[in-house]
């Protein structure tokens, strides 16, 4: 059983709407009706008592209402039609009536003491059989000290204001009906767009996330609406894609890791087991064995060093913020890289636009830390003079500019970045690692920021690569406020730039 306190659930939206316009139009008909009713009965009355207060009786109708005191009044006197006169002597007793007629005559009193009347102001009395009603008025006769009430009967007024309430009735009743069908069909027809929108809302709900709300119409609050839920379905679309993304991205970084550490660890285990095997091997083989254990485990170990340092970078590291002179930063990675090369590449320093007729190399500053500033120069040094022919040239230029298409600003075909674009215009800083190698594929420059990706696995392997470098120094360039990006082509060589916010 329904308890009586419980709180009803509303209706819905339509019925509400219906309903309520429906009553508030239902009320405007009754109140005007109600109006018309009462104005129409004022006129009628006032009507009626227009006739009252300008009927004149004529001074001989008073001959026989004197003496003798129950003499009849004149038989030659008429008075209009529908009028009654009822006529009191000077002690007030009633003495005789004129005008005549089917119709009952009011109900009034023998004597003026029971006349429930003031003279001058009219009243309404019933008649004298049915439930008929007379307008009177008392009024001072020609002789001194008579009285005559003068009437008129109200079945006119009566019998209009009852046709006029039948009629108002069947207004009325054909009103709601009305109302109740023309809103349905005004608020359904207004409701249209958000059906559309339930019906779009359920295909979305079953698993289509593409389709979008049809009405967007700004000028109207259903199309605000769809607006804001279409932005709302976007972003959701959206952070539901990344969310894809950084799954298969970290199930692939897992897997990757994984078969990272697993190489230097199979090897490592297999000559453990060697050793075990054969404890009476010659000191050549077992000093041979763990010159390779001691290798493969420098190599985790600087694997493992790469994911802790990619770890914390991905977790909002804290930089230095100090001034920077990247002239003098790049000419240190030079420096190293040339007595690291051994003299098998030519690496030079240079301005970053080496064509102009007056270039050259400036002070260029920025803001940030140095020492990873410096890694990931050195990081983009070592790439070219690992993944590039002995003798190939590599030049590292330095300078500023402003983002565009040029440096830093809007993606263009042939160039790669994992990073946003700097706004355009804005002042950078440009350290530009420049090989004249053999370039990549786009197929391969697409994918070289990808972390574990390796164009030449058995080169980086040979020379301790884990595949995680550029992976690094892209989150140290985002980290600072700006971006790596590469532009490259097969046969074209590879230009590496680390472009960052000029010092203000």
């Amino acid at each position: 059983m329904t308890s009586p306190s419980r709180t009803r659930r509303p209706g819905s939206l339509r019925g509400r709407l219906v309903w309520g316009v429906t009553l508030l139009a239902a009320a405007a008909v009754l109140t005007a009706q109600t109006i018309g009713v009462l104005v129409l009965h004022s006129w009628l009355l006032n009507r009626v008592d227009q006739q009252l207060t300008e009927f004149i009786l004529p001074d001989r109708a008073f001959v026989g209402a004197v003496p003798p005191p129950s003499g009849p009044a004149p038989e030659s006197l008429t008075l209009p039609s529908d009028f009654r006169v009822t006529f009191y002597d000077a002690s007030g007793q009633k003495r005789g009536n004129l005008g005549g007629g089917r119709k009952p005559g009011p109900r009034l009193p023998r004597s003026t003491s029971g006349l429930q009347l003031s003279k001058g102001h009219q009243a309404i009395v019933p008649a004298v059989s049915g439930d008929g009603h007379w307008r009177v008025l008392w009024k001072n006769g020609a002789v001194e000290g008579t009285t005559f009430v003068v009437a008129l009967p109200l079945d006119t007024v009566e019998g209009a204001l009852s046709k006029l309430l039948a009629l108002n009735v069947a207004v009325f009743a054909a009103a709601v009906v009305g109302l109740i069908a023309v809103g349905r069909w005004v608020v359904r027809l207004g409701l249209l767009p958000l059906t559309r929108m339930e019906h779009t809302a359920q295909d979305i709900t079953a698993g289509d996330l593409s389709l979008r709300l049809p009405d967007t119409d700004p000028r109207t609050e259903t199309g605000r609406l769809g607006t804001v839920l279409n932005d709302m379905l976007d972003r959701l679309q959206q952070a539901l894609r990344q969310r894809e993304f950084s799954e298969a991205r970290l199930r692939r970084f897992v897997a990757d890791a994984g078969h990272e550490l697993r190489t230097p660890l199979t090897s490592i285990q297999g000559f453990a087991q060697l050793a075990l095997r054969h404890p009476d091997r010659p000191a050549a083989q077992r000093r041979e064995a763990d010159e390779q254990v001691a290798k493969n485990a420098e190599r985790m170990t600087l694997l493992v060093d790469d994911l802790l340092l990619l770890a914390k970078l991905d977790h909002e590291p804290a930089y230095r913020t100090d001034p920077v002179d990247l002239l003098s930063l790049a000419a240190d990675a030079v420096s190293a890289a040339a007595v690291r090369g051994g003299g098998e590449h030519r690496v030079t320093l240079s301005p970053l636009d080496a064509t102009a007729a007056d270039s050259e190399l400036e002070v260029v500053e920025t803001v940030g830390d140095p020492h990873r500033l410096l890694q990931v120069v050195t990081n983009l040094l070592s790439n070219a003079l690992v993944h590039t022919p002995p003798g190939t040239p590599v030049d590292v230029r330095v300078g500023t500019a402003r983002a565009g298409r040029t440096t830093g600003g809007t993606d263009r075909p042939g160039r790669t970045s994992a990073s946003v674009p700097l706004a355009e215009g804005t002042p950078i800083c440009v350290i530009a690692v420049v090989d004249q190698g053999p370039g990549l594929p786009p197929e391969e420059s697409e994918r070289v920021f990808e972390r574990f990706y390796r164009v030449d696995p058995s080169r980086s392997r040979d020379h301790g690569g884990s595949g995680l470098g550029l992976a690094i120094a892209t989150a140290i360039a985002q980290g600072h406020g700006g971006r790596l990006e590469l532009d490259t082509g097969a046969g074209t060589g590879c230009t590496f730039r680390l472009v960052l916010p000029a010092r203000a």
